[in-house]
């Protein structure tokens, strides 16, 4: 079934595709012609997936790629305009940016998603959760993200980020998806009442600093890239929830032979809290960017530590391969981390380049971990 999928969505591609190529191999008959091939596609496509968190989805979704000025030494700025809806009666409607003006004096990055009546698995939280633990747990969340940073000097950038998360109508004991009903309450009914009684909103405003060397933002063959960031909710921002949060995010990318063919990258992901965190605003491992394998969730405490590494390779036309390996811990203070056995896990998966000349990839994932969890995931653009 995942291979129809992979192939239903080539077929849909291979017109582009072709298009695409045909005009490259085209000769040159007017000076025009390059300028308008750098020109954003705002055409959308459809999009057919399946993942642990979702089950089979489909949806259409918008990658406009482009430059601001003549200057190609700027990086190019992305956006990607994505709306699914899963057969887990899940919805999603998300705009994510990342935008480099000219000179990339600024560079101005977010995420607007609104989740409408979307159930999850729920486990608990802590390190040592049982997957008998799991209870199906809905809501509808709208979460604001927006940071924008100048630059000080060549790819370092500072300024403030602002976030802000509104959960709405959360539904516990739900029936699990087949129909049967669960056999034992649900741990959120652990945590404390407001948390699953109330609507809340989070609000958090803080410093950013970010040094973005790599050579391309969407699919990276070589660089560094370095965010060190704060949020503090309280209060006074409208937040019901007064907590602080710290993120460490620190990645390579590098070639390992003189053809480029062969590409190292790792990552280094630290989110460490203070204060009263609410549940959904804990740290998570698993989903599709971090330990995949592990369903979105699976782990969530107030502190994370995780790192994961990939080798990607060029396998043919615009296919290209990739393994991957992660190791990570949540827990509810530093010390745990050091204390509880490391999650691991591991994986493959094929990109395929639905731009190669912007090298934007369409990436199809197969992780798994050591207690038998794996899942199947689709996204747009790389894990990191």
């Amino acid at each position: 079934m995942r291979l129809l999928y992979l192939l239903l969505l080539g077929c849909i591609l291979a017109p582009r595709a072709y298009a695409q190529t045909t005009a490259s191999s085209a000769p040159d008959s007017t000076a025009a012609k390059p300028l308008k091939k750098d020109k954003p596609s705002f055409l959308p496509f459809p999009i057919v997936f399946s993942q642990p968190e979702t089950g089979v989805g489909y949806g259409l979704t918008m990658l406009p790629v482009w430059r601001f000025g003549s200057d190609t030494s700027v990086r190019k700025s992305n956006a990607r305009l994505l709306a699914w809806r899963t057969q887990n009666n899940q919805s999603l409607v998300q705009l994510n940016h990342n935008i480099f003006t000219a000179g990339e004096q600024f560079l101005v990055s977010g995420e607007l998603s609104y989740y409408y009546k979307f159930p999850i698995n729920y486990y608990g939280f802590g390190p040592n959760t049982s997957r008998d633990d799991k209870s199906v747990i809905e809501y509808k969340v709208l979460i604001y993200n927006q940071r924008v940073l100048r630059q000080v000097r060549r790819n370092l950038f500072a300024g403030l980020q602002y976030r802000l998360v509104n959960l709405r109508d959360v539904r516990v004991n739900q029936d699990i998806a087949d129909g049967t009903p669960q056999e034992r309450p649900s741990l959120l009914l652990q945590r404390p009442e407001r948390e699953y009684r109330q609507n809340t909103l989070t609000s958090g405003l803080g410093p950013s600093l970010l040094y973005d060397g790599r050579d391309n933002i969407l699919s990276t063959f070589r660089g560094n890239y370095l965010e060190l960031s704060s949020l503090f909710h309280v209060s006074a921002l409208g937040s019901d929830y007064r907590f602080s949060r710290f993120l460490l995010d620190a990645r390579h990318f590098q070639p390992l032979s003189t053809t480029g063919k062969t590409i190292l990258a790792a990552q280094l992901l630290g989110q460490f809290h203070s204060g009263r965190v609410p549940f959904r605003e804990l740290a998570n491992l698993g989903g599709e960017k971090i330990l995949r394998g592990y369903y979105d969730g699976r782990y969530r405490d107030r502190q994370l530590l995780a790192l994961q590494t990939e080798l990607r390779r060029p396998l043919f036309w615009r296919f290209n391969g990739v393994v991957f390996g992660s190791l990570g811990q949540v827990g509810n203070t530093l010390g745990d981390l050091a204390r509880n056995e490391l999650k691991a896990t591991g994986g493959a998966g094929i990109r395929f380049k639905y731009n190669r000349r912007d090298r934007l990839n369409i990436r199809f994932d197969y992780g798994f971990g050591r207690d038998g969890s794996s899942g199947f995931y689709f996204s747009i653009g790389e894990a990191f």
